[in-house]
């Protein structure tokens, strides 16, 4: 039964990325994953529980987005990872608070707490404009394009 639900899951996942275009996360994520386990074993398996408990079971629903449900479990490593607050940034660079459901388009980051700590890619966009690049490169690589 858990490996039909896992299966289902990842067959609405691979549909709604062709369908959206959207980019795919888990590779992301398991390095994500790989660096919790070695840091925070206790968090580590909060990850697991909630991919095992709440993450696939909610792909696999039929009345569910999986790629809203997918951003969501990205937001949730990076909180794990470490303290901070996740925001979405919109084509013209405008951010706000991470509110679900988050449009396709947006950069999602995680900003840590501790300042001069890069932020974390939750989801980039399809294609990065040019003001989303520019938060990219400033909170993640920490690099003001000069």
């Amino acid at each position: 039964m858990a490996d039909d639900l896992r299966a289902r899951a990842d067959e609405r996942f691979e549909r709604a990325l062709r369908e959206t275009g959207a980019r795919d996360p888990r590779n992301f994520f398991r390095d994500q994953l790989r660096d919790l386990r070695a840091r925070d074993g206790e968090a580590f398996q909060q990850a697991l529980t909630y991919f095992n408990q709440r993450l696939i079971p909610a792909v696999a629903d039929d009345a569910s987005d999986p790629i809203a449900e997918w951003l969501e479990y990205g937001r949730m490593l990076a909180s794990l990872s470490i303290p901070g607050r996740t925001v979405q940034i919109d084509g013209t660079g405008r951010s706000r608070e991470y509110v679900r459901p988050v449009p396709l388009d947006a950069l999602v980051l995680h900003l840590p707490s501790n300042a001069g700590t890069p932020a974390l890619v939750v989801a980039l966009p399809p294609k990065l404009t040019p003001h989303q690049r520019a938060a990219f490169d400033l909170l993640v690589k920490q690099s003001n394009g000069s």
